[in-house]
């Protein structure tokens, strides 16, 4: 196959081109309640050339691995239409590389179908027979392996086999008119190992969804709030990490202004990192699908904003350096600037550092969801403790953390040294592209002055 794909570059009469390669086997098992919802297993093969041309790209999609080069030429020929001004792409050293799969001690494409749903439906029934509260559930499993294979017009070649297993666990408690969820899940490049023995998960939902029921409602109110590692690295994804992606801030003149390199962004203490080529990531890769390496970009370092994420043409057209942050998540999509494991490093202080000194406040854990616009955010923890007097006190339900994001990151004022990943299954979306695997981490993290929306 590498023989074709770089025959059918040679002549494709464009600036550049690529064709990305993928063969692709999924599983997923999908339980509602007691019953089985869903379960499906399905395979695929296909590929995307793309071409640039006068700085305009043509992109062809196909299932037919025939001919490849008449889908660059028709890649090529697209791109033709649209170009009309000098392409741009930042200069990077051709690279070849075989990258083999993550070890895994049991590669779930062997485990019978009956026997993937066997282990879902014992973690279901855990939750559905936990306790008399519990009105529903919802537990899903998914694994998907993907063969790719990647060539440029530029001399670059790489394969890479990318395994990801995701298991999410979700109950559901009802007393009279009040409900409360409570979830917990899985993700990770691993075989099928990865989704044994989780009943602590299974029970820690289903209890927590319970316990919530009897909870009270926060009280609305401006606290000093402390953030578990899971919430922290959800707030450095989205709030933060978002506004660091390149393409936004090149076509958004608003985020330009507010995107500022060498402007202070948070205290001497704060770091926020993507690192594509971190050990061990969920968003870990040796390459990402432009062929370019991938490596630790400090996006704040000391406080200060000092780098964004980038595929070749936007570290082009903004003459920055090209950080290896062009995704695609599946072969049907071209690569656009994306995340990959996106943290704030680790202070110095202990957790009882943070809470010590808070005489009311809370403990923000996890997440629900939220919603982000520009530099503000709204934040639904999945749930939270009340600090009193130095200690961590009752459990609270409704707790919702809104602010602007620059403000926020101002206001941490202590960082904890228990830097950790959340080990969520889900995925980051952009621009129809859902879920990518991404890594999400950090520490425990303080942050004075946040509104949380509650009773008053």
């Amino acid at each position: 196959m590498r023989g074709q794909m770089e025959e059918a570059l040679r002549n494709s009469g464009a600036d550049y081109a690529e064709i990305r390669i993928e063969r692709a086997e999924r599983t997923q098992i999908d339980f509602r309640g007691a019953e089985l919802d869903e379960i499906s297993s399905a395979s695929s093969l296909g590929g995307v050339a793309r071409a640039l041309v006068n700085g305009g790209w043509g992109i062809a999609t196909f299932n037919d691995l025939s001919d490849l080069s008449a889908q660059v030429r028709e890649a090529a020929a697209s791109a033709r239409l649209v170009g009309g001004q000098h392409s741009q792409l930042a200069e990077v050293q051709p690279v070849e590389k075989i990258t083999p799969a993550p070890t895994m001690e049991r590669d779930f494409r062997g485990v019978p179908l009956a026997e993937k749903q066997q282990v879902v439906k014992s973690y279901n029934d855990l939750m559905v027979r936990l306790h008399p509260k519990i009105q529903t559930t919802h537990s899903r499993y998914s694994d998907r392996h993907r063969e790719v294979s990647f060539a440029n017009s530029q001399g670059s070649y790489f394969e890479e086999v990318r395994p990801d297993l995701t298991l999410t666990l979700v109950a559901v408690a009802r007393d009279g008119s009040l409900t409360q969820r409570a979830h917990e899940s899985f993700g990770a490049a691993t075989g099928f190992e990865g989704v044994l023995g989780l009943e602590a998960k299974a029970e820690t939902a289903a209890r927590r969804a319970v316990d919530l029921l009897s909870a009270p409602p926060v009280k609305g109110d401006t606290y000093a709030v402390v953030v578990n590692p899971k919430l922290g690295g959800v707030f450095a994804h989205e709030a933060f990490g978002h506004l660091s992606e390149a393409d936004h801030v090149y076509e958004n003149e608003k985020l330009r202004d507010l995107m500022v390199l060498g402007e202070r962004f948070g205290p001497d203490h704060l770091n926020i990192v993507d690192d594509g080529s971190y050990a061990g990531g969920r968003g870990t890769h040796p390459l990402d699908d432009e062929g370019v390496s991938t490596r630790k970009n400090y996006l704040v370092k000391d406080g200060i904003l000092v780098g964004r994420l980038h595929n070749r043409e936007t570290a082009a057209k903004m003459g920055e350096e090209i950080t290896g942050n062009a995704r695609a998540v599946a072969w049907n999509f071209p690569p656009i600037v994306r995340m990959t494991n996106t943290y704030i490093e680790s202070g110095d202080a202990s957790f009882q550092d943070l809470i010590k000194d808070i005489d009311l406040g809370l403990y923000a854990c996890d997440m629900f969801g939220g919603q982000t616009m520009m530099e503000m955010f709204t934040f639904s923890a999945a749930y939270g403790y009340m600090i009193r007097r130095g200690e961590l006190a009752e459990l609270v339900r409704d707790v919702v953390l809104t602010g602007n994001v620059f403000q926020t990151l101002q206001n941490i004022d202590l960082i904890a040294d228990d830097l950790a990943w959340a080990d969520g299954g889900g995925g980051c979306g952009k621009g129809g592209q859902s879920p990518l695997p991404v890594g999400l981490g950090s520490p425990h993290l303080r942050i004075q002055d946040v509104v949380v929306g509650g009773t008053q």
